[in-house]
């Protein structure tokens, strides 16, 4: 590691301690509903560093969500995520923000995270609405992942995508295969050691076959394939949709 590298890796560790303690004021200032997580996603599978108030049920050591997984697949081009509304798989409601972490580089290394419990108010609120006959039909709520290890995570990411596309890997055309995985690719879930791997282990495949497929999926994104090209390597390869 160069000179400029370690006074880099030294900055990050004093952003990081410095924001220790602010957790803590933040979670005392909203109360029981509130949860602050402090990530390190220089180590993604343990990324969380210190924790504030008990909402999703994560401790020091746990691993990040999906947000996490996709700000850290946008690198430099993320951004802060304020006053987004999600539901966890537990059926909570959480009010949240996300607020990235960056060196004097510019690179995002980390994100300051708060959390409300507004389930109760959210049904208060529903109540009222419909006593007062102005309520109006709850929006429906896209769901968030946590979990302190990394591949549940994952597993559930990918559970969402088999529930959404109803088929098999073997009953996906060659555009549906690389449409999963750009969209896995999206949500961050490449972002993470060895889930490659563990992708292609739950689809049944090889690993040189995903990350075919993953290469394939990130240049189309770059430069749509030309259609009347006959060339198909990933399925001549795997055309059985088990192991090549």
């Amino acid at each position: 590691m160069s000179v400029g590298e370690t006074s880099v890796e030294a900055e990050r560790d004093a952003v990081i301690a410095a924001l220790v303690p602010v957790i803590d004021g933040i979670a005392a200032t909203f109360g029981p509903v509130c949860e602050v997580v402090l990530h390190d996603y220089r180590r993604p599978e343990q990324s969380v560093v210190a924790i504030a108030g008990s909402v999703t049920g994560r401790a020091v050591g746990g691993a990040m969500s999906e947000i996490g997984m996709r700000i850290v697949a946008r690198g430099e081009e993320a951004a802060d995520e304020l006053n987004y509304v999600t539901r966890t798989r537990t059926g909570q409601t959480l009010k949240s923000s996300t607020m990235v972490l960056r060196d004097s580089t510019g690179a995002v290394f980390g994100a300051l995270c708060v959390n409300l419990d507004v389930t109760t108010l959210t049904e208060a609120h529903t109540v009222i609405g419909a006593l007062t006959g102005i309520g109006r039909p709850p929006a429906e709520l896209p769901v968030t992942t946590f979990g302190n290890d990394i591949d549940s995570v994952v597993d559930v990411i990918l559970d969402d995508h088999h529930l959404r596309q109803d088929r098999a890997w073997a009953g996906l055309d060659r555009a549906a295969r690389l449409e999963l995985f750009r969209g896995l690719d999206e949500r961050g879930v490449f972002a993470v050691r060895r889930s490659v791997e563990q992708v292609a282990g739950r689809l049944g495949i090889s690993r040189a076959s995903a990350y075919s497929y993953l290469s394939q999926a990130r240049a189309a994104t770059e430069a749509p394939p030309d259609p009347t090209d006959p060339t198909d390597s990933t399925d001549s390869t795997d055309s059985s949709g088990g192991h090549a």
